[in-house]
């Protein structure tokens, strides 16, 4: 099985594509550090026109993906505000109203976080009917994208729990009852954002796995976790390896996302996951430059002595938000003609 599609490899987005600066404030938006909590302050709009302007936009993004060539599109997480706080906000028992401070990801700075204030639980469907909305605008396989249980617990002040492995377990409670229903709406992937495995691998050890693999329990979908060193608009400069993957061959998940073009990864560490579906990010987000198709086309071959074909998905090395879209949409298309020439060089 090719991911969710029949086609060799295949080519996604792991989340997130540009804005439109008449829906979000850009600059401001580079400005901060990407919000915990809730930024309304971000949005040019509010209300009923807030709504109507994030689906018109979410049409943009994924009208892009399909004239770009994209294979398995996603809603571009036009709706959020960051890739993480749309659904930790949503939760009962988080107070995001009296947010607290806590150290950022980012040695030397600070992050505003929701704080927990009693048992957490899913209420009510939070990304439902970003599903419901992309399913019905393409025919194309779709992919969404949801904060993993681990990252969740490093993004939160925990005034209730005073336990992290217990706080983990019940995030990854209410992320099993959403992504079940993400499913039943129509997604052909779900994918988990676990970005602080990568920052905090030591924890993640601890209790990270079990998370995740309370997160997926009972799930029949294609399930995905995103590992990466943070958007290219914040870290310039990235390791050449990661301190968390292998450990992933345990998890139970169905694909790995990594980056490999701008920390120019040794791809002999993904032969550490035999049983995994790979997503291989492909782009380089650091460099404004649009790459050559014959350019992709290399970073692909620098994994296939490591993963077979059949089981390499192909990406950005992580979400396109910051990238003006002109050059975001110039880099997918690259992707899709780069993939098309190892495609026709291996005879898919």
């Amino acid at each position: 099985m090719i991911g969710p599609t029949n086609v060799l490899l295949p080519t996604t987005l792991v989340g997130s594509y540009p804005q439109p600066d008449w829906l979000i404030d850009r600059k401001r938006l580079v400005e901060i550090v990407p919000p915990r909590a809730r930024a309304r302050e971000l949005w040019r709009m509010e209300g009923p026109l807030l709504e109507q302007a994030q689906d018109d936009a979410t049409i943009l993004a994924i009208r892009d993906q399909e004239r770009a060539g994209i294979d398995v599109v996603t809603d571009g997480e036009v709706r959020r505000e960051s890739y993480s706080n749309r659904f930790a906000t949503a939760l009962a028992g988080m107070d995001s109203d009296n947010p607290a401070e806590v150290p950022s990801r980012t040695p030397g700075r600070v992050q505003i976080v929701p704080r927990v204030v009693g048992p957490l639980k899913r209420t009510a469907p939070v990304q439902v009917r970003d599903v419901e909305f992309l399913r019905a605008q393409t025919d194309r396989p779709i992919r969404i994208t949801i904060p993993g249980p681990f990252t969740m617990t490093q993004q939160l002040f925990d005034e209730y729990y005073k336990d992290e492995t217990a706080l983990a377990m019940d995030c990854a409670a209410a992320l099993n009852e959403e992504i079940k229903a993400l499913f039943a709406a129509g997604a052909d992937v779900v994918q988990l954002d676990e970005p602080f495995l990568q920052a905090q691998p030591e924890k993640g050890r601890q209790f990270g796995l079990a998370a995740i693999n309370r997160a997926v329990e009972g799930v029949t979908g294609t399930t995905a976790l995103h590992l990466c060193f943070g958007y290219a608009a914040r870290v310039s400069v990235k390791p050449s390896g990661y301190s968390f993957l292998p450990e992933l061959e345990g998890c139970k998940v169905d694909q790995i996302s990594v980056e490999t073009a701008q920390p120019k990864l040794d791809c002999a560490v993904l032969a550490a996951l035999p049983s995994k579906h790979i997503i291989i990010g492909v782009l380089d987000l650091g460099d404004p430059v649009v790459e050559t198709p014959q350019m992709v086309a290399e970073r692909i071959r620098r994994a296939l002595p490591y993963v077979s074909a059949d089981r390499i998905i192909l990406a950005p090395d992580c979400g396109m938000k910051y990238m003006p879209r002109e050059i975001a949409f110039g880099k997918l298309k690259a992707m899709v003609d780069g993939a098309a020439i190892v495609r026709h060089e291996i005879g898919g």
